[in-house]
């Protein structure tokens, strides 16, 4: 029962730092006190008459709250830090990611991965202050899952496409299509620096570490598989961190039910079967990155 009441107060705080609310905005609105609020988030005993306001004042069912069947993210901001979470009790990550894992970014992509969201919000946005906040707290959060993932070393399994590397080369870090010639040119490099990169890791893996190239299109959906002592998850996601990234369109999930954490591994199981490691899948990078640079 505490397992499970720490989980809703850790979907709790999700959902909260997605809708932009503070503890103490939440304890008003319901009437409680900012106490009762806090001991929600660290998983201590609650009302059900108090969930139940909660998730109508966070626009979400009290089904996701609780964590039975599948919880759904409309914000970025809410997803990340759900994995986050996640990912602070993962003993290993699995997953399908595009173009390649965020845990295996390097610091360089990071910083230019908040210049592309930044560009990316149209001239036309009706609020482009609150967009420029999203992004900001999603980078905050990002950086915080790095530094989580860091100093934990979390194994990670990650599954990467060719075509998805291919596109990622050709657009190169950006944000948006109309950008100045020169720019994208600068920017196809710093991708191309990046892959460059990424061979590097098949070659040498650090510790925990493993890659498979697959030379088919992978699943347009990012998925990871996040396994516990005790427990796994499943998270989807319609959140891109590559080329053109998107925090702003589409709905993510995650569930804990036995039957999609077994489906999405045999989808990983069997693409890590026929997946390219080591140096033969770094020659696959080197493939894609000299035509890329031929295109």
């Amino acid at each position: 029962m505490s397992d499970h009441l720490a989980e809703i107060g850790r979907r709790l705080r999700a959902y909260r730092l997605g809708k932009n609310l503070t503890v103490s905005s939440i304890a008003e609105a319901i009437g409680v006190s900012r106490a009762a609020v806090y001991r929600l988030e660290r998983g201590e005993l609650v009302k059900i008459e108090t969930l139940e306001k909660i998730s109508e004042l966070l626009e979400t069912s009290l089904p996701s709250l609780m964590g039975v069947g599948v919880e759904y993210y409309a914000n970025a901001v809410s997803f990340f830090e759900r994995m986050r979470q996640l990912e602070e009790t993962a003993v290993h990550v699995l997953g399908n990611f595009s173009p390649f894992s965020f845990l295996l970014q390097s610091d360089e992509y990071m910083e230019h991965l908040r210049v592309m969201l930044l560009e990316g919000i149209p001239e036309s946005h009706r609020e482009p202050a609150a967009a420029r906040a999203e992004v900001e707290a999603v980078m905050a959060i990002l950086h915080a899952r790095r530094r989580g993932a860091a100093t934990r070393r979390i194994p990670v399994l990650s599954i990467v496409s060719a075509p998805d590397i291919e596109r990622f080369l050709r657009s190169g870090l950006v944000g948006r299509f109309d950008l100045p010639d020169a720019v994208v040119r600068a920017r196809r490099g710093l991708a191309a620096r990046e892959i460059e990169r990424f061979a590097g890791l098949l070659e040498h893996p650090p510790i925990g570490v493993q890659i498979g190239v697959i030379e088919d299109q992978a699943p347009f959906q990012t998925f990871q598989v996040f396994e516990a002592a005790d427990h796994a998850a499943v998270t989807l996601s319609p959140y891109r961190l590559g080329d053109h990234p998107n925090i702003t369109s589409g709905i993510a999930m995650a569930t804990a039910t036995p039957e999609a954490v077994r489906l999405f591994k045999t989808i990983i199981t069997e693409q890590w079967g026929r997946a390219r490691k080591g140096e033969a899948g770094a020659r696959v990078l080197r493939a894609v990155l000299a035509r890329a640079a031929g295109g």
